[in-house]
């Protein structure tokens, strides 16, 4: 996958994408949104990638908009020009969301505004103790209603801690971010990338379809009723049962070997 604001590496079936501007804490541009949103979205139709790790260079995850790239732009656009930038960066976290490959982000410093919720947006967040997060948008004049964060934030960490969150824009520390569940884990610096590549290891050992149908209806059921719910797993389950997977998981269990899926 050639990326041209961001790095991407492929190792077997793992993808990184590396923010890539460190010099300003790997601030988001324009183009790295849009890029972001693209390379998340052209993801779907990729078989040869089964996870994908989302970490930043140097002492920052992201740092959120870029004050010069964005900020000072967003001063110069009317109202439509205004609605369509806040489409693209919605349209990036829906991207993430829509990618049946699951997402690791790989929090390495400063996650702030944007940065948080790219981290958010994500499946699984590890972060090094250094790490700081913060919803700042209140801090900066704005919305925390900004990139999905009143509707993903309140089911990660529940209702009264987000409303704190979005409300004062408090930027927290990676102990506390695990203590409300915002985190998988908190590793130390140089364990960060090899935690994420284990985890991004065992997720692509197992079943991608699977996978894939587990995230796609832990989106549906995040606002679904118990019964919507109920219905939506029971075709989901039965469409997985149908799958090469399933058999060749209990032929491996039964011949007591790993199982090889395709």
């Amino acid at each position: 996958m050639n990326c041209r604001t961001f790095r991407s590496e492929q190792d077997g079936s793992i993808l990184t994408l590396t923010l890539d501007r460190p010099d300003r804490l790997n601030a988001l541009t324009f183009d790295v949104y849009a890029e972001l949103r693209d390379t998340f979205r052209a993801l779907e139709l990729d078989e040869t990638v089964r996870v994908v790790i989302l970490t930043g260079a140097g002492r920052g995850f992201c740092s959120g908009g870029d004050r010069e790239d964005i900020i000072a732009e967003l001063f110069r656009r009317d109202a439509a020009g205004l609605r369509r930038f806040t489409k693209m960066t919605c349209d990036c976290v829906a991207a993430m969301r829509g990618c049946p490959q699951p997402i690791i982000a790989a929090i390495n410093g400063t996650c702030v505004g944007a940065g948080a919720m790219l981290a958010l947006a994500a499946d699984f967040r590890y972060a090094v103790p250094s790490a700081k997060i913060g919803f700042i948008f209140t801090r900066v004049g704005l919305a925390g209603a900004d990139m999905g964060a009143t509707y993903l934030l309140p089911r990660v960490v529940g209702m009264t801690k987000a409303t704190e969150l979005l409300m004062t824009g408090d930027i927290i520390s990676s102990d506390e971010a695990m203590t409300i569940g915002l985190l998988n884990g908190v590793v130390p610096a140089d364990k960060l990338m090899p935690t994420a590549v284990e985890t991004a290891s065992r997720l692509a050992a197992g079943p991608r379809f699977g996978l894939a149908m587990t995230k796609a209806l832990l989106n549906q059921n995040m606002g679904a009723a118990l019964a919507q719910g109920l219905h939506a797993e029971t075709d989901a389950q039965a469409l997985a049962m149908c799958h090469p997977d399933f058999k060749e998981s209990y032929e491996a269990a039964m011949q007591k070997r790993p199982p090889r899926y395709q």
